[in-house]
């Protein structure tokens, strides 16, 4: 479903206070600085930008061209297997390659080939991508170093030819996590050693240690730093955002020492619900775009653009918590164990549920997030201009990460249960809109 303006009664993304035409100097004068930082660092003679990224178009829902489809390679060993998992993509553009996260339990990564996508409605006209590096511990046990036990990958980022990635504790109740990030020497699995576990910004851990981006070279002066993490939707929600989360940092700066330091650009704490109460049910008309059903995957920064795009999947049905079950005439009644059953064919554990589910496009303005680090706004207060439904073949609405290929506008998302247990990488070309005169 897209949703232009969320609503015509809706508060602007950017505040009376200011506008982004009265930023547009401040916006021109940090970018020509990037730009020249950028030309610098290749080489290359530095010269002033014709435009401010203010001036970049908007992605929508028809942005995004689907061009495919493949499949992951077939498993390795029990635990050396995408079954039960296709989370915490990240492109290398060094081979054209994925790392994705394998099998819930184990929680290793592989580096796998892109071939290319094929658009079919049948499974076995889908290529096959084949293993570049086989399962491997990609944290070297940092993973388990977060003080709890059943820890996540939460997001892996290629940077300087460097793997980067978080982790986070599945279900932290007391709210004990503080060091969430780790680094490779190189993006070797094998070869070389494992930093970390480091701490990223003052927030808390359960906002910064899932889904990872990279941050387009005109935008990065502007929001304060190449990348961008965050977390969302984690079971214990008081200590995670109510939404869409992103903070600017520098993987570079990870250490085992001081925080690593960062810029909040977007984020709902419990206090500040903007999109939403997590036992809310999913209603755009009435301004409410996050609840219990939500989960939130992955993010792209396509370059070119002012869009950042988080992916995930949404639960569309009446808020539940409690037993799921198939039986639709159990709905709302209570359990032998003193909670209540709640229709979700999809998911029979007790939880939050939100059955149907749908996946889902939250799209936000980088001008916006730019106005929250120029301190105009305040994270909790920025609104994605746009929310829209994908339309994946093969079923299934889970989405377990987003990956994105700079070089060739690519984004990759992993569909989770689309091949049996397996999950089938979805492939959309980023078409960017001409700039307006």
């Amino acid at each position: 479903m897209v949703v232009p303006d969320i609503c015509p009664s809706c508060p602007r993304v950017v505040p009376p206070a200011f506008s982004l035409n009265g930023m547009k100097k401040q916006i021109v004068v940090v970018g020509a600085l990037a730009a020249g930082a950028v030309a610098i660092a290749s080489g290359s003679a530095v010269s002033a930008p014709t435009a401010s990224p203010m001036a970049l178009p908007l992605l929508h829902r028809a942005s995004l061209v689907y061009e495919g489809a493949f499949r992951l390679p077939l498993p390795e060993s029990s635990h050396g297997t995408f079954d039960y998992g296709g989370t915490a993509l990240a492109y290398n553009p060094a081979r054209n390659s994925l790392f994705v996260v394998g099998h819930d339990w184990y929680q290793l990564s592989a580096e796998i080939s892109i071939p290319r996508p094929v658009r079919a409605m049948r499974l076995v006209r889908l290529p096959r991508a084949r293993y570049l590096q086989p399962f491997a511990d990609a944290t070297a046990g940092k993973l388990d170093t977060t003080g709890a036990n059943n820890n996540k990958v939460g997001g892996q980022l290629v940077y300087q030819n460097r793997l980067y990635g978080s982790v986070y504790i599945y279900y932290d109740a007391t709210n004990s996590q503080t060091r969430s990030h780790w680094s490779r020497t190189s993006t070797s699995l094998r070869s070389g050693r494992a930093r970390g576990l480091s701490r990223v910004g003052n927030t808390g851990a359960g906002f910064v240690s899932g889904f990872m981006a990279l941050v387009p070279p005109e935008w990065q002066a502007l929001l304060g730093g190449p990348a961008l993490t965050g977390n969302c939707c984690i079971p214990i929600i008081s200590r995670t955002s109510f939404g869409p989360a992103a903070f600017a940092f520098d993987p570079t700066r990870l250490s085992l020492g001081r925080a690593a330091p960062d810029h909040p650009l977007v984020y709902y704490p419990q206090q500040h619900p903007t999109l939403g109460p997590w036992n809310a049910t999913w209603n755009p008309r009435k301004r409410v775009l996050f609840g219990g059903g939500t989960t939130i995957r992955g993010v792209a920064f396509p370059g070119g653009t002012r869009s950042v795009l988080f992916f995930g999947t949404q639960g569309i049905g009446s808020f539940c918590y409690g037993e799921g079950t198939a039986d639709r005439s159990l709905a709302f009644k209570p359990t032998p164990d003193g909670t209540i059953w709640c229709y979700d064919p999809d998911n029979s554990s007790k939880g939050t549920h939100a059955y149907p589910y749908v996946p889902e496009v939250w799209a936000y303005d980088a001008a916006a997030l730019a106005a929250v680090r120029a301190g105009h706004r305040r994270p909790w207060q920025v609104w994605p201009y746009a929310v829209w439904q994908l339309s994946l073949p093969f079923g299934s609405p889970q989405i377990g990460g987003a990956a994105y290929d700079p070089v060739h506008g690519l984004i990759y998302l992993s569909q989770q249960y689309a091949d049996g247990a397996a999950p089938l990488i979805e492939v959309f070309r980023v078409r960017v809109p001409p700039i307006a005169q």
